[in-house]
């Protein structure tokens, strides 16, 4: 996984818009939370989507984009967006891509590892967080980098 630090890696992925979404383009707007999550409807991932979802408003607030990456489809995204009213960006990356990139593959190349990064606007990683079961930990993550953006101690 790539670590705090270091340069997050470009990438060019179709969006459940449709079209296609940079890491450039994401970060334009702010700094952005990025992550990566194992597939769409699954009761773990709808959880954390949700949760994302939940405190979205707060994470507008303090400047921050929200971006999910995951392996399934377009269409797949779009639905899973559309169901549960998530208002923020989902990606496709069937080839994984950008999830090699990050270095969240599964174990032996199956599946993917549940990841968020917190990317500053210069694209250097701030922040990072691994845990694939412990979904809790990664909402507690966002919600400490709005609060630090908030209290402008972040980035």
């Amino acid at each position: 996984m790539i670590k705090p630090g270091e340069h997050a890696p470009e990438f060019v992925l179709a969006n459940d818009q449709g079209g296609e979404s940079s890491l450039a383009e994401l970060l334009r707007n702010g700094p952005l939370i990025l992550y990566f999550y194992p597939a769409d409807f699954t009761p773990g991932c709808t959880r954390e989507a949700c949760s994302i979802r939940d405190i979205h408003e707060d994470l507008a607030a303090a400047g921050l984009q929200v971006a999910g990456i995951s392996p399934q489809d377009v269409a797949s995204h779009a639905r899973f967006r559309e169901r549960f009213e998530l208002p923020f960006t989902l990606l496709s990356d069937p080839d994984k891509v950008a999830i090699k990139l990050y270095d969240v593959d599964g174990p032996f190349g199956v599946g993917v590892r549940r990841a968020t990064f917190l990317v500053n606007q210069d694209g250097i990683i701030e922040d990072s967080i691994l845990a694939d079961i412990r979904i809790d930990r990664h909402k507690d993550f966002i919600v400490k980098a709005a609060a630090l953006r908030a209290t402008g101690a972040g980035g």
